[in-house]
């Protein structure tokens, strides 16, 4: 493949690159190995100082629906009564009922100090865009949500993160019969770029 070949190839992925909810996903399930093959494009990111912060804990099968019914009992448990709505509690319970696969992304922070969190949240969501970006040329349906427990203390301990730890999300996989939606930017770039 000559590289212009490649950099189009590159560039038409980039671009097809859609976020698919979990409701839109089929039900119909990916192999284990095709996940392990997305990890390993993960685990080529960029990383400051080879900190390498990305860790992911993948749930698939029976976990997929056991993780979705203990995210919204954490709902439950810790959200206080007066904000607690039983419509969220049931969409975590469901949400991965047709998703393969749900990925906890997480932020493991390395032992170098001089190193800013930012840069290995930063390095953890290049790590999520390279799975994103393999998922969208194998055809695959992806969502990254970040609602619920994510952010909550629980959550960190029911995936047994230390205190310097975070977790940025979940990424659902699966495979979906809709048609891949027109991409929309909201803004030109020119609003988003200055050149001097």
């Amino acid at each position: 493949m000559d590289t212009t070949t490649l950099a189009t190839s590159v560039e038409q992925v980039i671009i097809a690159r859609r976020t698919v909810k979990p409701t839109s996903m089929n039900g119909r399930k990916i192999p284990d190995e095709t996940v392990q093959q997305l990890l390993q494009l993960a685990d080529w990111a960029p990383t400051h100082g080879y900190t390498e912060p990305w860790y992911f804990v993948v749930y698939s099968g029976g976990k997929v629906q056991q993780f979705c019914t203990d995210h919204a009992e954490l709902y439950k448990q810790f959200t206080p009564a007066d904000k607690y709505i039983p419509g969220n509690y049931d969409k975590l319970k469901n949400q991965g009922n047709l998703a393969s696969h749900v990925l906890a992304i997480c932020m493991k922070r390395g032992d170098n100090p001089k190193i800013p969190a930012i840069e290995e949240i930063a390095a953890v969501s290049c790590a999520v865009e390279n799975i994103w970006l393999g998922a969208t040329a194998l055809h695959l349906a992806a969502y990254w949500g970040s609602g619920g427990m994510t952010y909550h203390p629980a959550m960190q301990d029911y995936l047994g993160l230390g205190d310097e730890d975070l977790v940025l999300g979940f990424f659902y996989l699966g495979y979906t019969d809709e048609p891949a939606q027109p991409g929309r930017r909201t803004k030109p770039l020119s609003e988003k770029v200055t050149w001097k």
